[in-house]
């Protein structure tokens, strides 16, 4: 009986050592959060990718992207919503995802654009740099004016992007970084809404819809600020708290703008419902 309690506490033993180190895989002690960069990142990025809540390019570096993603993430899985990746958040993360290491990072050091969706084939998830021009097909990207491409999220295409930037640009190029992406968010959750055009040059081109439109500054060039900010929005920021109209109050002339129910103030705009 002896020999056999001895057996017993030493399996157990081994069986709670062996936790620590399973654990130890899933990312390090660290808290992560907005401005941390690293593999911590990447891991963080990918596990979020997994799930579908992360949908921009792994790149290792948390910002504004990451932190929606993971906040969205807090918010289905029951834990305090606050964009910052604890104990709790990674033990969380780490139980309903998975992450190949290796892989990852096989492609980032290979210079490969490729995402990490859960239940599709990693080798369908990758396309090699090849370093030459492409053929014809859809842009998986728009390039910024140093040449760096930025990834569009699959439910958009690079002609959404511009679209979305021209007017923002137009609409809000004086208006700060938080309040150009509440713009873009609107015209999103008007693409949601069935009261509005089901496309997003059917909402931009909607008659008397934009200031930007009926003066022509749709037609003028996006800065990459613009580009940007509509890539912030499509990626799940709504600074706008689901706004559905805006406007300036200093210059407004409709009196039914008023009658909406009002969100919040960001620079010169109101944002209401």
């Amino acid at each position: 009986m002896r020999l056999v309690s001895i057996i017993f506490a030493l399996m157990l033993g081994i069986s709670l050592f062996a936790i620590p180190q399973n654990d130890a895989i899933a990312f390090t002690e660290q808290q992560i959060s907005r401005g941390a960069y690293g593999d911590d990142v990447i891991e963080l990025q990918a596990r979020l990718q997994f799930l579908g809540f992360y949908k921009s390019k792994i790149d290792g570096t948390f910002g504004y992207n990451t932190y929606w993603a993971l906040r969205n993430f807090q918010e289905k899985y029951g834990l305090p919503v606050d964009g910052i990746a604890g104990a709790k958040n990674k033990k969380t993360l780490s139980g309903y995802s998975d992450y190949d290491e290796g892989w990852v990072k096989a492609q980032l050091n290979a210079g490969n654009q490729f995402t990490y969706y859960g239940g599709m084939p990693l080798e369908q998830q990758v396309r090699t740099n090849t370093g030459g021009g492409g053929g014809g097909g859809k842009s998986s990207g728009s390039s910024n004016n140093n040449g760096t491409k930025t990834q569009v999220p699959p439910k958009y295409t690079d002609k959404d992007l511009q679209l979305i930037a021209n007017a923002v640009y137009g609409e809000a190029r004086g208006e700060p970084y938080e309040g150009q992406v509440a713009v873009a968010a609107v015209i999103l959750n008007r693409l949601e809404s069935s009261e509005f055009p089901n496309t997003i040059s059917g909402i931009i081109f909607q008659p008397l819809a934009f200031t930007a439109v009926a003066d022509g500054q749709i037609w003028l060039e996006p800065n990459q600020r613009a580009k940007e900010a509509v890539l912030d929005a499509m990626n799940g920021w709504d600074p706008s708290e689901n706004a559905l109209y805006y406007f300036n109050p200093k210059t407004a002339t409709s009196k039914w703008i008023w009658s909406r129910p009002q969100i919040k103030r960001i620079g010169e705009h109101i944002f209401c419902s």
